[in-house]
């Protein structure tokens, strides 16, 4: 049965009046409030209701971009090269590119979608690694079935093929997803593995990003892979954010762990620049004591000192791509799912053992 309007209010606790208010952006209403509306709307699938019904199936000229943290320059690359993407060019109607910051909040993101739906959005991104949670990829393939349904087309960028079943099940691709643009994180993390292998390291510790986090277990995967065909066993892992505070704690409990460490690979960029702050203030010199590596190349590893060593993923064209890809000016990858490979950049911050 179709959520109306005074389902919505009822759910949430408020008037009628009330919730038209928060959709329609048109009276200031508290943020509390604000919050309890949109998750009544979310929880009911509310989207259209009356007369509006007949605009369901028509779009609109908004694209939303969906991202974890704008802050990051992981995403934030990845939004602009879109964005870039998305105006209308010479003789295209222009669209409106909205960024949309989930924090990384399982239910923002699936507001978010819900609140694009209502708007009725020509086409929608997401970016980055997805939940491993099969419930939530559930509801986000329902919410993503119904915006294609609506006309909207959906493209994912840096992130695996989308299901409904748990782990290790990548590669079964979801209807509504008109193209998908998925990094290859486990050749990455294998790639630097080998690479500090390559060097003499045999007791390497992990900084890992979120536990919960697809980007994660991919790159750990790799990680354990290049361990593994060398015969070496895995060093002390340590899950975390993907942010320098989560590096440096890390890696201040990796080194209690086994003070013994060589190297340590970290789970991107930022986090990377943590441990090398962990390790100069315990006295450890970077390469000389450890060698470290980051993930990504974001645009200051190469101004770090010294210059991080790291797998450089595209992300400029490959969100440009997936902004071509949304707005329909590149044809869609065979099978709908094309992967985008990394490139190992060696710098100064690793060297060979110590002996």
């Amino acid at each position: 049965m179709t959520a109306t309007l005074a389902d919505v209010a009822a759910r949430a606790r408020v008037s009628p009046a009330t919730v038209s208010r928060v959709l329609n952006g048109n009276y200031p209403v508290a943020a509390a409030t604000r919050e309890r509306v949109l998750r009544a709307v979310d929880e009911l699938d509310y989207v259209l209701n009356g007369p509006a019904s007949s605009l369901a199936a028509a779009t609109s000229d908004l694209v939303g971009i969906l991202v974890n943290d704008i802050a990051d320059p992981f995403f934030g690359i990845m939004a602009g090269a879109a964005q870039s993407e998305i105006g209308g060019g010479p003789g295209a109607r222009e669209k409106l590119a909205v960024v949309c910051n989930t924090g990384g909040s399982p239910e923002r993101e699936l507001t978010y979608l819900t609140l694009l739906q209502r708007q009725r959005a020509a086409a929608v991104i997401l970016t980055g690694g997805a939940l491993e949670d099969p419930e939530h990829a559930a509801a986000v393939a329902a919410k993503l079935g119904r915006l294609a349904e609506a006309g909207a087309r959906i493209v994912l960028c840096g992130r695996p093929p989308l299901v409904t079943s748990g782990p290790g099940a990548d590669a079964r691709a979801a209807g509504p997803v008109a193209a998908t643009l998925t990094f290859d994180n486990r050749g990455g993390g294998r790639r630097l593995t080998e690479h500090l292998l390559a060097l003499g390291h045999r007791r390497i510790g992990y900084v890992a990003g979120p536990e919960e986090r697809t980007t994660t277990r991919h790159r750990v995967e790799g990680h354990l892979a290049a361990l593994a065909d060398a015969g070496v066993a895995p060093g002390p892992l340590v899950h975390g954010s993907y942010d320098r505070r989560s590096g440096y704690d890390a890696t201040v409990e990796l080194l209690r762990l086994d003070p013994t460490l060589t190297a340590v690979v970290a789970a991107n960029d930022t986090v990377a620049l943590g441990t090398c702050a962990a390790l100069r203030d315990r006295g450890l010199s970077i390469p000389g004591d450890v060698s470290v590596a980051g993930f990504d190349d974001l645009p200051f590893s190469t101004d770090a000192v010294p210059a991080l060593t790291t797998v450089r993923l595209p992300l400029y064209e490959a969100g440009a791509r997936a902004g071509r890809l949304a707005m329909g000016k590149e044809p869609v990858p065979p099978g709908g799912i094309a992967t985008v490979h990394g490139e190992l950049m060696v710098r100064g911050s690793t060297g060979p053992t110590r002996a």
